[in-house]
């Protein structure tokens, strides 16, 4: 009840300067005669009092109610308010905002009224109108923080120099504040200003010299900066109090591993496994990281394979041992890996995903001929399995071993027959393989289950290109491309095929130069631009774009072949011929190459 007595005084108060005025209309003429003014007064002020005691109990319907019902008498900025603040608690934003506008467009607005405009624009994601309500509120009070934080929020993602300006001065007003120093050296962290967010974890330590957590987020951003004995030095630091930290000395690890220190990263290692405490699995869960760190510097090959190989005379799994197989397979030790892997399939075990987790981490390294070598070991004690026999054949097909990669992915599509990845990656190694009908039919059986694909119709295009079926290949890129008009290798590909033809060769150039735009330094697009204007009849730009081609992409027959079809054509004879026999040296097959050697011309 002391609520509410609270309440109707408030009320009083607002409704004091106005209960003896006249309404008045829009056009600026008064009501008062309509009215009377004390009658008005009390009416107005009693709905605002009961609108006030409705809300107090969280009825807002009702508070909404009463107000509406005190404003049709007296158009106060403090029923706007209320208002304003109610819909606002039933995320009825239009009308909150309405109402709250009209609070502060009337005279004696107070500073709650902007607040709460302010938080109802944040609160709609109207971000630039909040923070010019939450820069006025800081010009009406320099002292009123929490706009000052609201505002420096909101500048995080837009303005992030701004947000740490002012969160800065607020520090200056407030002291040292956890909240707002981690938010700071977050944003300097984003900005890549290492040495500023270090200088806010710093900070932040001053508040919690012993927090563990602080210590080491310092130094990771040390490590980012390059600063490694400045890292070691904090983890060094942690690691006196807590000898026993686990992550402490997986970290310094990491960082003599960084500095090439390769005595010392093994040392932490060794600490790791003789430490009695650490379960198998924590350890295992280390060098599985590290496994997957190695991948992209292939000198830490021996260091992991020297964990491994420690950890596996205490406990030998499976997984251990498909672990020190792949590393033997990528130290290029076939006899080693063979051991590992024989032994890792006599082991009693039937989950495939412990040799399809480290076949995924070699596979997405693109270490695909290892890749392939180590699942063929599970594929042998799960034949029926449909992910083993599938990355078997993605990984031959990366090889373009397309051989025998048909008769692992023809299994996968038994296996699955509605997976999408396996029926196209099957097209592919069947149009690979000439077998042009068949590629065809599990590519159409792809696109059935995923219709509009644009990778799966730029095959297609490339099959129909290729089998000559001229309408069928402009049909399915003419659709590729109404799906995605600036599809870099779709442009390419149908470019490519107009050229050979010799049609539509402005909207051919068109097309490349789109593919170029996205990939300038891609050979295939090169290559594609410079016999669009050999076609054109352009032959000097033809051989500069073709030699660029080269230069971008190495030697292969068609770009060979081409130069010099486009030497011949300025007149260096002899230097096409050799070009020529040295694209027929990449690929017997191509008797049309054949016919240009013998006859020495085009």
């Amino acid at each position: 009840m002391i609520k509410y007595f609270a309440t109707a005084i408030l009320a009083l108060v607002f409704f004091s300067c106005s209960s003896n005025k006249g309404l008045v209309k829009e056009n600026g003429t008064s009501n008062a005669t309509s009215v009377n003014p004390i009658e008005r007064g009390d009416y107005a002020l009693n709905h605002f009092i009961n609108g006030s005691v409705a809300e107090a109990k969280g009825d807002y319907e009702t508070a909404i109610t009463e107000y509406n019902a005190a404003l049709s008498k007296d158009t106060n900025s403090a029923i706007y308010y209320a208002l304003a603040k109610n819909y606002y608690m039933l995320d009825k934003i239009p009308q909150a905002l309405f109402n709250a506008k009209r609070s502060i467009d009337l005279k004696n607005s107070k500073m709650e009224y902007y607040e709460l405009l302010a938080d109802i624009f944040n609160f709609a994601k109207q971000n630039d109108s909040a923070a010019v309500i939450y820069e006025k509120i800081i010009n009406m009070d320099s002292t009123n923080y929490s706009a000052y934080y609201k505002l420096a929020r909101l500048y995080e993602i837009s303005k992030p120099l701004k947000a740490i300006e002012i969160y800065n001065k607020l520090t200056g007003y407030i002291g040292p504040d956890w909240s707002i120093l981690m938010r700071v050296g977050e944003l300097y962290e984003k900005l890549g200003d290492n040495d500023s967010a270090a200088n806010s974890v710093v900070k932040l330590l001053t508040i919690d010299p012993n927090n563990t957590a602080l210590k080491k987020l310092l130094s990771e951003i040390y490590e980012k900066g390059k600063k490694y004995n400045q890292a070691l030095e904090i983890i060094n630091d942690i690691l006196e109090t807590s000898p026993d930290d686990l992550d402490a000395h997986e970290r310094k690890a990491q960082l003599y591993i960084i500095q090439n220190k390769w005595e010392e990263a093994s040392r932490e290692y060794d600490i790791l496994l003789k430490q009695p405490d650490i379960p198998f699995e924590s350890k295992l869960r280390i060098g599985a990281s590290y496994f997957a760190k190695s991948l992209s510097d292939s000198s830490l090959y021996p260091i992991v394979k020297n964990f491994f190989t420690k950890l596996d005379k205490d406990t030998s799994t499976v997984q251990l041992k498909i672990y020190l197989g792949a590393l033997s397979l990528l130290l290029k030790d076939d006899e080693s890996s063979e051991k590992d892997l024989i032994s890792a399939s006599e082991m009693t075990d039937h989950n495939s995903q412990n040799w399809l987790q480290v076949g995924g981490l070699l596979f997405d390294s693109k270490k695909y001929k290892e890749t392939a070598r180590l699942i063929k070991f599970a594929v042998a004690i799960y034949p029926e399995d449909f992910a083993v026999n599938f990355i078997v054949g993605l990984s031959l097909a990366q090889t373009e071993n397309h051989t025998e990669a048909r008769v692992y992915l023809k299994k996968a599509t038994e296996l699955s027959p509605n997976d999408v990845n396996a029926l196209s990656a099957y097209g592919y190694t069947l149009n690979q393989l000439k077998d042009y009908d068949n590629a065809v039919k599990y590519l159409n059986k792809a696109l059935t289950l995923k219709p509009g694909d644009i990778n799966l119709l730029g095959t297609m295009g490339l099959i129909y290109n290729t089998q000559e079926k001229w309408v069928e290949c402009d049909s399915v890129y003419e659709k590729a491309l109404k799906i995605d008009s600036t599809n870099a290798l779709v442009n390419n590909n149908f470019a490519y095929a107009l050229s050979e033809r010799g049609l539509q060769l402005e909207r051919a150039m068109n097309m490349v130069n789109i593919a170029l735009k996205a990939d300038s330094s891609n050979s295939s697009y090169l290559d594609t631009k410079g016999w669009i204007f050999y076609k054109l009849k352009q032959y000097e730009k033809a051989k500069d774009y073709i030699q660029r081609a080269i230069s971008a992409g190495g030697e292969s027959a068609t770009t060979l072949e081409h130069l010099g079809d486009a030497k011949f054509m300025i007149g260096e004879k002899r230097s096409a011929v050799e070009l020529w026999q040295k694209a027929f040296n990449l690929d017997t097959t191509n008797n049309n190459l054949k016919n240009k050697i013998e006859k020495g011309e085009i």
